[in-house]
């Protein structure tokens, strides 16, 4: 098991565990950063590794004890994926589609603001 996976075993075991707050297949905004993008996972509290959330500057890291999303994500510049806790995320409702590359893989269509999911398993 990597370092990863047991960080999160332990948060898990430590935290009570929260409902998401927003959905997969849903698009979403960062509240705080220029980017959007469209969730195609959900990490119930942080899962990441220690050195990846001490990177983030301490007046804006988030907690571990809540629900963190994986985006396909799109900025003006670039597409890429984004790792980005619940509290930094806004609903967008602008209603239109995200550019990223892989969001046919993961999804059918965009359906009144949300992705629609192909049926298969992520993992």
């Amino acid at each position: 098991m990597d370092i990863a996976n047991q960080n999160a075993e332990a948060a898990i075991a430590d935290f009570a565990v929260r409902k998401a707050k927003f959905a997969i297949g849903q698009v979403v905004k960062h509240r705080l950063y220029p980017f959007r993008g469209v969730i195609f996972d959900v990490d119930p509290v942080f899962a990441n590794t220690d050195e990846w959330l001490a990177a983030i500057p301490a007046e804006f890291r988030p907690r571990r004890d809540q629900p963190f999303y994986h985006l396909l994500a799109e900025n003006a510049q670039t597409t890429y994926v984004a790792y980005v806790s619940e509290q930094n995320l806004l609903p967008d409702e602008t209603g239109k589609p995200v550019s990223h590359p892989q969001v046919p893989h993961f999804f059918k269509e965009l359906r009144r603001g949300q992705y629609v999911s192909r049926d298969r398993a992520l993992h």
